[in-house]
């Protein structure tokens, strides 16, 4: 399984000031369609959580990487809580900045406590299109 990267929210302005691999980075509102969006040249798409009730950006994820075929890196911010971490993993985000008060420490063994339990063995998903029993 493909483990997301986790970003401490007092962290996430000097990383993206020094991280070169992510030159061209389009932030999207919740309220934004990424299927009017002009992606050529795009390598990190933020989209953004007003609050934690808001969960309009897993819908724009799943779109992104899966209907659009992004494969650059999309990115949780905002008011984004651990507990939303698996699904946001299973929606397409390959990066998650935490709310302030998000511990990293934490948020990393909630994710590593998992490693192959996956939420949604009876339906596919943006990581994993078929479900599991599809394979047997």
């Amino acid at each position: 399984m493909i483990t997301m990267k986790l970003i401490a929210a007092s962290a996430h302005d000097i990383s993206a000031r020094t991280n070169k691999d992510a030159k061209n980075t389009l932030k999207m509102a919740s309220t934004d369609d990424p299927r009017n969006a002009a992606l050529n040249g795009i390598d990190c798409i933020e989209l953004d959580f007003p609050k934690f009730t808001d969960g309009r950006a897993f819908s724009q994820a799943y779109l992104l990487s899966r209907r659009l075929g992004f494969k650059g890196d999309i990115v949780a911010t905002g008011d984004v809580l651990i507990d939303q971490l698996a699904q946001m993993q299973r929606s397409g985000f390959t990066t998650a900045v935490l709310r302030d008060d998000q511990p990293l420490d934490t948020a990393n063994r909630v994710l590593a406590a998992y490693p192959g339990f996956d939420m949604g063995a009876y339906q596919g998903d943006a990581v994993h299109v078929s479900p599991h029993f599809a394979n047997a």
